[in-house]
């Protein structure tokens, strides 16, 4: 058995602080392989692999990314985080209210649903 944290909330923490700065090989792990990432309004994916193919081009362009933790609440296995995502572009700082939320099985997360404003999002998004 491995040495996952018994506390769902510090698997997302962990999972987030990874991607964070963009470290794919420590974030991907604390992915279940049918996990169910939905970015609503914009993506649905099953899986590490699927949720690296969106996230990594998405934070390419990004020099820095924080994600603040506004409030957080558990129950069992589910997690809730209300996120202020801030990412550093060339032309300055993005900043997205974000709802996430999260369920983690066995120290992997099984469920991850971001809910934000996607208009807002893709308006302040640099297009390739």
């Amino acid at each position: 058995m491995s040495q996952r944290s018994e506390f769902p909330v510090d698997v997302v923490k962990s999972f987030l602080a990874a991607m964070a700065v963009k470290n794919y090989e420590k974030a991907m792990p604390l992915v279940s392989a049918d996990c169910d990432y939905e970015n609503l309004p914009i993506v649905k994916v099953r899986g590490p692999g699927g949720m690296r193919a969106v996230l990594e081009p998405f934070f390419e362009p990004t020099k820095e990314n924080e994600f603040v933790i506004l409030r957080e609440a558990c129950a069992g296995p589910v997690v809730f985080m209300e996120r202020l995502d801030r990412h550093l572009l060339s032309s300055g700082w993005v900043e997205l209210p974000v709802a996430g939320v999260y369920e983690v099985h066995d120290g992997r997360i099984t469920v991850w649903h971001d809910y934000c404003d996607a208009a807002a999002l893709l308006k302040a998004w640099p297009t390739a």
